[in-house]
């Protein structure tokens, strides 16, 4: 046993030293030459990530800061692509601390790009954001048009997560003139796709959106790119037939995707696959189909650290357990989707006060160099006016010209807050629009709950009562969706919210084959103070007739009508023809609603009227302002 152990040591020894003989007569040379042959294409992911530990102890006895950051560089791809993208961000900050005390201008440059990619993927914009501009401002000093063109591809791309899709197209547009000056096909591709993205949600021209991802195919295809890039473009071009409703050419596209992710051994690249292949299988209604690919999607998410779709995944399986009746679930990845997204908004807006601090701080700037120059301009021609002219005709043409620049300086100055102020209303419109997003998904959040506290009750009575509660939620939370949905954020179109708001209480009722409800009435905008009492009266209406006007599975029809005669006067109508009200019938319900009706009533200083001929209609005139 002795002389076996004594064997053991000896050979552990001899392999020891022969790895470090080995690793000392590799040149540094010889393992980057290797570790840039394979960068594009990592097959052995284990000898990638040895070789670039091997460069890195190889730099750092050289002593050489240049190949030291180089092989960083490789060592935070492998984690990128193969572990979690902190470690990525780690590594690739220490090759940035060590460009910026070579005072390595254009590699800085290069890495503050790399770095913007990662935090793309991480969701987290505001870092992003501060990383390009960082980048932008090295290349414009170096007057790098390859760097320059790269910088606006990126900017469009953050600006597509922020939903300014516009914008985003822009700077596209100005990343392609450059590139396509310089024939920068890689970059190209890579910029047609960013343009995809965000011509798909801009009035939803997608046959401009497929041009673009199938130019960006194109040329990847010619420079013989098999790998992420053309993946991703792939998969955007997926995106883009899921919204024509080409379903079968999307999932095509998505499976080929992640058969090549799989063959590639890149776990991560499964998660859009998996995510879309899902998604396309709600839009269809195949809810059972969609659920096991969302909650891979979200497993890998969670795994590979790339949360940029969480909360997208956390909603489609949200409403795939309510389509399928599993409530409880359903509220639960409900609440993840409402955290998620609120941390994924909450980044967005961080980016747009980076982005808007950016700006202040590079406008100031440019400013006070304007400024300069202009006061070192103005004091050389006051010399020579002084030397040229003489008398009142020199201080007359001076006044002139002084008056000129200084008008000339009022007016850009007046231009530069007039742009400010719209892009402080741009945020404010985006900031209220979220409010109103927040609040109604509380509402619904409200509403949910009631919902499955009514489920566990067996007391008739409560159940209803509940019930109208939540119909009553559902009629206020109708409204804010309407008003972040909408164009203009201080009214609401009464015709659209009624026919929301009766499909909802048929669908309660289960009524949809025996009752119709019509809305006859022209389009009606109105503010949210007036609308929300008008909508719980109808709301208790609707309600009432549902309950009782068509005993025994009756059929009939309800009509709604709101007018406005004159500005300061609404007239709203509810009618049904329904078996009416019997003057010898004991009243129904605890009669909340009717007080209900009685007290919006008085609040909106309006009057009612009841006629029950021939079924029941309820009329109301409301006593209002007109809007100044």
């Amino acid at each position: 046993m002795t002389k076996k152990l004594i064997l053991i040591i000896v050979l552990s020894c001899t392999l020891n030293n022969l790895a470090q003989n080995s690793n000392s007569s590799r040149s540094l040379d010889s393992v980057l030459n290797w570790l840039e042959t394979h960068h594009s294409s990592i097959k052995d992911s284990s000898a990638f990530k040895i070789n670039s530990r091997i460069a890195i102890n190889l730099s750092k006895q050289a002593n050489d800061s240049n190949r030291l950051a180089q092989s960083y560089s490789f060592l935070a791809s492998y984690h990128e692509e193969y572990s979690n993208l902190d470690s990525a961000v780690f590594y690739l900050n220490t090759v940035k601390d060590i460009y910026t005390n070579l005072d390595e201008s254009l590699n800085l440059a290069d890495t503050y790009l790399d770095i913007t990619a990662l935090y793309t993927i991480k969701a987290d914009y505001n870092k992003a954001k501060s990383n390009v501009y960082k980048a932008l401002s090295i290349y414009e000093a170096l007057d790098n048009q390859k760097g320059i063109a790269k910088c606006y591809a990126h900017i469009c791309d953050l600006q597509y997560y922020e939903n300014d899709y516009n914008e985003a197209i822009i700077h596209c547009d100005k990343a392609i003139t450059i590139q396509k000056e310089i024939n920068a096909k890689e970059d190209l591709a890579l910029t047609y796709r960013f343009k995809a993205n965000s011509q798909l949600f801009t009035g939803f021209n997608l046959e401009d959106a497929l041009e673009s991802i199938n130019t960006s195919i194109d040329l990847y295809k010619e420079l013989g790119e098999t790998g992420a890039p053309m993946m991703a473009s792939v998969n955007w071009r997926g995106n883009i037939y899921k919204y024509m409703e080409r379903y079968d050419e999307a999932i095509a596209d998505y499976q080929a995707n992640y058969d090549n992710s799989k063959a590639m051994g890149l776990e991560q690249y499964l998660i859009p696959s998996l995510g879309n292949i899902g998604h396309v299988y709600v839009m269809q209604g195949q809810y059972e189909d969609a659920l096991p690919y969302n909650l891979k999607a979200i497993e890998l998410i969670k795994k590979t650290g790339r949360s940029r779709n969480l909360w997208e995944n956390y909603m489609h399986v949200s409403e795939i357990y309510e389509s399928i009746g599993d409530h409880t679930k359903a509220l639960y990845y409900h609440q993840l989707y409402a955290s998620e997204l609120e941390s994924f908004k909450d980044n967005i807006i961080l980016s747009l006060e980076s982005k808007t601090q950016s700006e202040y701080e590079v406008g100031q700037k440019n400013a006070t160099i304007l400024f300069q120059n202009e006061k070192i301009s103005q004091q050389k021609r006051t010399k020579v006016l002084y030397i040229i002219l003489t008398g009142l005709l020199a201080v007359i043409l001076f006044g002139v010209v002084y008056n000129f620049r200084k008008n000339q300086q009022k007016n850009k100055k007046l231009e530069s807050l007039n742009s400010e102020l719209d892009s402080k209303n741009q945020q404010n419109e985006l900031l209220l629009k979220e409010i109103h997003h927040r609040v109604k998904n509380n509402l619904e959040l409200v509403k949910s709950l009631i919902a499955l506290q009514s489920a566990q009750l067996e007391d008739s009575p409560t159940r209803d009562a509940m019930i109208a509660s939540q119909n009553r939620v559902q009629s206020m939370g109708i409204i804010h969706q309407k008003l972040y949905q909408g164009e203009n954020l201080g009214s609401i179109d009464m015709k659209d919210y009624f026919i929301n708001l009766s499909n909802g209480i048929l669908d309660t009722f289960n009524a949809e084959d025996k009752v119709k409800i019509e809305c006859a009435m022209d389009e009606l905008e109105l503010d949210v103070d007036t609308a929300v009492p008008i909508g719980l009266i109808v709301n208790e209406l609707l309600t009432n007739a549902l309950k009782y006007a068509f005993p025994k599975d009756s059929k009939g029809t309800i009509e709604i009508c709101l007018s406005r005669p004159n500005p300061e006067t609404i007239a709203l109508k509810v009618i049904d023809n329904g078996v009416g009200k019997m003057s010898n019938t004991t009243p129904k319900g605890t009669g909340f609603g009717t007080q209900l009706i009685k007290l919006l009533t008085q609040q909106l200083n309006g009057h009612m009227k009841e006629s029950h001929d021939h079924g029941t209609s309820i009329s109301f005139e409301f006593k209002i302002k007109s809007a100044a």
